[in-house]
């Protein structure tokens, strides 16, 4: 049975990374989501998936300049699908609050090694609190990230998000003790999906659009698909 996880909600069908995106997602029944994580001027974790402000704002700037009370006031509608109410910029612990997932793919984007600590502690923390450490999973591409997580929050689990083989994904995700590989869905052969999974990793593929491919995939073996339409990804292959 291969699961369903709404990208960045349901960035297909709502404006990404916004509290609307994972209530779409959830409508669907699907019941597990991938946002990114960025920190605010004041240490907040928040949900947007670039440093900057520009491309799903009308505001320039980097996310890490502002302080999380203005960030929630700044409308992220931009370039996604077209909305009619304005879906702000929100804070990871609003969707916590208010999303009952039954697992979070949570990719931290950070790469200085300072931030990195700073990001998953502040995850820690919130997971601890909300009473979900044993459902979000801290994935990243950033070594300084899994490093973080796997010395200061090893009882989080740990993703590692590969798009490139330049170096094996395989080897990489087992030399930080992660238990998902994110693969870019390219990279998703049938001998690098079993190899992976011989080694006890969930394969997760991104980002899965198209339904044939949703079956491919699925025939394939691979664990869980992330999709900006996870409506769609629902109709091709059932609830799961």
């Amino acid at each position: 049975m291969t699961l369903i996880y709404g990208h960045r909600g349901a960035k297909g069908e709502a404006p990404e990374n916004t509290l609307t995106s994972f209530e779409q997602c959830l409508k669907h029944g699907v019941r597990r989501c991938e946002l990114d994580l960025h920190l605010s001027k004041d240490g907040e974790l928040m949900v947007i998936h670039d440093p900057t402000l520009k491309r799903t704002t009308d505001r320039r700037g980097k996310v890490i300049e502002q302080m999380a009370d203005d960030l929630v006031t700044f409308d992220a509608r931009k370039g996604g699908p077209g909305w009619v109410h304005p879906c702000p910029i929100p804070r990871l612990e609003e969707l916590f609050e208010q999303c009952d997932f039954e697992h979070w793919q949570l990719e931290v984007k950070s790469a200085s090694r300072t931030r990195a600590a700073t990001t998953v502690l502040a995850i820690r923390e919130m997971a601890v609190r909300h009473g979900l450490t044993d459902k979000v999973t801290v994935t990243s591409s950033s070594r300084e990230v899994l490093r973080a997580a796997q010395e200061l929050t090893p009882d989080l689990s740990r993703g590692l998000v590969a798009e490139y083989a330049w170096l094996d994904p395989l080897k990489v995700a087992q030399s930080y003790g992660c238990e998902i590989l994110a693969l870019n869905w390219t990279l998703c052969t049938p001998e690098r999906l079993e190899k992976a999974q011989r080694q006890g990793l969930h394969v997760s593929v991104w980002t899965v659009n198209e339904p044939a491919l949703m079956r491919r995939l699925a025939d394939f073996g691979v664990d869980s698909l992330i999709t900006d339409f996870p409506g769609l990804a629902i109709a091709t292959l059932g609830n799961s």
